[in-house]
């Protein structure tokens, strides 16, 4: 189920927005101020922002710029009554992906995120550190020697250096990886993690997965 983030600070649209996307099939946060939003997002993982442009305490465009420097993937959309081009422009200039002016037709929004949140073709090998994921292969190596995973450990795996660089909480975790979408123990996830690292092998000071206290994970090339 893809996860998407509206920060809007007018409570009437994000009502409207979230019970139409829902009914679409989406799990939907919120928050209603720039600030907020953006610590919601570094929090968690999303898979598209629905962004407004004039927000309490950090403008949309600030929030944008700020996320691009973490995150260079997830598309934003823009939601806002701008629309001089010169406006628009620098929307786009600060990262996002798209525009749409208020008021807008709640289907056209839905193609527009659709178009966004496209399946694009994933590389077939991806690298964390000394750590080579080959998925053509379904093969991990660490310095160029094979390591053994099994299915689940290399689904987790594969979900956390897929997502590199952002936060991916264990409620997110546990419903991407092992497909539970119910309240559940996720210590299970500890287990799986502790198993994982044993088997890379890393060094002491080769922490590429670190472990966010009471959020869950994420995996970083930066040391």
């Amino acid at each position: 189920m893809k996860h998407i983030l509206i920060v809007e600070d007018e409570d009437g649209i994000v009502q409207f927005l979230k019970q139409g996307l829902e009914e679409e099939g989406y799990q939907v946060s919120a928050a209603n101020n720039g600030k907020a939003g953006l610590e919601l997002f570094q929090s968690t993982k999303f898979d598209l922002v629905l962004l407004d442009w004039m927000l309490p305490k950090m403008t949309g465009l600030e929030v944008c710029k700020a996320i691009r420097t973490q995150n260079t993937k997830t598309p934003i959309i823009f939601l806002t009554a701008k629309d001089t081009v010169q406006e628009t422009v620098e929307g786009l200039k600060a990262g996002a992906n798209d525009y749409i002016k208020k008021p807008f037709s709640f289907d056209e929004l839905v193609e527009r995120i659709k178009v966004q949140l496209r399946d694009q073709p994933e590389n077939e090998i991806l690298t964390l550190g000394p750590v080579e994921i080959n998925l053509q292969k379904h093969q991990v190596t660490v310095n160029k020697k094979e390591v053994s995973l099994t299915q689940k450990e290399f689904d987790l795996l594969h979900y956390l250096v897929k997502n590199k660089g952002t936060v991916c909480s264990r409620t997110q975790i546990i419903q991407d990886v092992w497909d539970i979408h119910f309240e559940y123990d996720t210590g299970v996830i500890d287990v799986f993690m502790n198993a994982i690292r044993k088997k890379l092998n890393l060094k002491v000071d080769e922490d590429y997965i670190k472990t966010i206290r009471g959020v869950g994970y994420i995996a970083n090339d930066e040391l």
